[in-house]
């Protein structure tokens, strides 16, 4: 019995997906669990696996294209079964664009052909009362459907979007009946939205003088079109900046304590097959923090604000191409030596493309470390819906003041980036001051 993959959904407010790369051929036989296919989407890049063993029989949807959440995609046979030659038709949701020209319906003359002079011939008179257009609705309404099938035009077909999507239509007063999707079904993407809101209104345009023609310059660039994760992880990051009123505090941090504590019980860990790493400790102080701080760890709903119960720990992680923000779920129910562990795995996972659907969102409060590749600080943006992010500058050994004489310290500063709609600065830095205690003076009996 032959099985249809379909498109995953990766994460709650995703709707599409985009086949990036097959990495089983037609006819190739696929083990169950196997990857078969690779998918980019807003939240993540991913090898999809099969969700049957046996033959690959059909390829519906080729690399590059972009289908919405519960497409069939492929379909997968029995062990040895061949893959039967199918014409050529479109991928389950995917718009195909119309014909070029089409045949006249049966019963309708074709355009009159010139006569010798070169004049057109009059019309074809119709020969009867019947082949007249019936009354009937208005042609607007009549219009609804195409010609020739009888089917809904895409214009008039019912338009979905994602629940980002009609928030930012709502905060900007947007209708989204004026926009022309280019998703799924004439869908309003977030691009869309967001290009049409960086347009003014043609009668605003101020005219432009007519410039003269410029010289064609040489080639001297190298011209390579953005991946659809770079894509993604630029709408996101527009989306974000529009959507949050973004403030810093930046606090700097005294790391030597928790270095010695990590120096004395870094074999213990070893043994346990982690590394007690300085993002290990700062994630478990946050974490504490976050409990004390409940509107650092809430989001925003409308006019309303969502408490979480539970801290679901982002942690960015730098790829090759991109950048992904696993997520380490009820991590306030962990301690150093778990927080380790589930950091150090989401994160290997994410750069082997091995993540869960259900790892990528539900985040609650992130934190990021541009401070591996040397940073002093960052100012990194909001992951939405989160209302506040952590930043992790490099931690160095540097020249302070310590009772009014000078010494060396290991140090480092901390950034939080938060929602002002939501946070004030009072609470941020109350928040930074306790994560900045807790780090100082951490208490060993913690691990």
């Amino acid at each position: 019995m032959a099985t249809p993959v379909v498109m995953p959904q990766m994460g709650e407010s995703i709707a599409e997906g985009t086949i990036v790369r097959w990495i089983k051929k037609v006819g190739e036989t696929v083990d169950r669990d196997e990857p078969l296919f690779e998918i980019s989407t807003d939240k993540v890049d991913a090898e999809i696996p099969s969700p049957a063993a046996g033959t690959l029989l059909d390829i519906a949807v080729q690399e590059g294209e972009t289908v919405a959440v519960n497409s069939v995609v492929a379909t997968i046979g029995a062990a040895g079964e061949a893959a039967a030659a199918k014409p050529a038709v479109p991928p389950t949701n995917v718009v195909s664009a119309p014909a070029a020209s089409t045949p006249p319906p049966s019963g309708k003359s074709s355009p009159p052909a010139p006569q010798a002079d070169g004049t057109p011939a009059a019309p074809s008179t119709p020969a009867t009362s019947a082949e007249k257009p019936a009354a009937g609705p208005p042609a607007a309404s009549a219009s609804a459907r195409s010609e020739n099938t009888g089917e809904l035009r895409r214009d008039d077909r019912p338009r979905r979007t994602s629940p980002l999507v009609r928030r930012i239509a709502k905060e900007h007063g947007v209708d989204l009946d004026a926009i022309n999707g280019s998703g799924i079904g004439g869908r309003v993407t977030k691009q869309d939205i967001l290009g049409y809101l960086e347009r003014p209104p043609e009668a605003a345009r101020p005219a432009l003088p007519a410039s003269p023609a410029q010289p064609a310059l040489p080639a001297q660039a190298d011209v390579v079109p953005m991946s659809v994760m770079r894509k993604k992880i630029a709408e996101h990051m527009v989306v974000s900046r529009r959507t949050s009123a973004h403030v810093y505090s930046v606090f700097e941090v005294n790391y030597s304590k928790v270095d010695d504590i990590r120096k004395a019980r870094r074999a213990d860990y070893e043994q346990h097959g982690v590394k007690l790493t300085f993002t290990s400790f700062i994630a478990k102080v946050a974490i504490d923090a976050l409990r004390r701080h409940k509107v650092i760890n809430a989001s925003i709903d409308g006019d309303n604000i969502v408490y979480k119960r539970e801290v679901n720990l982002g942690v960015a992680v730098a790829l090759e191409n991109g950048l992904i923000v696993p997520v380490v779920k009820r991590a306030n129910e962990l301690n150093i030596l778990g927080l380790s562990r589930a950091i150090a795995d989401v994160a290997d996972r994410a750069r082997a493309k091995k993540l869960n659907p259900d790892e990528v969102h539900g985040g609650t409060f992130t934190i990021t470390n541009p401070g591996n590749f040397g940073a002093q600080f960052g100012l990194p943006i909001i992951n939405q819906p989160q209302v506040a992010i952590l930043g992790v500058g490099t931690i160095e050994k540097r020249v302070v003041v310590i009772d009014d004489a000078i010494g060396i310290r290991l140090m480092g500063y901390l950034t939080l980036g938060y929602d002002h709609r939501l946070i004030d600065g009072a609470v941020a830095d109350q928040f930074m001051a306790d994560v900045k205690k807790g780090i100082e003076t951490f208490d060993p009996g913690q691990l």
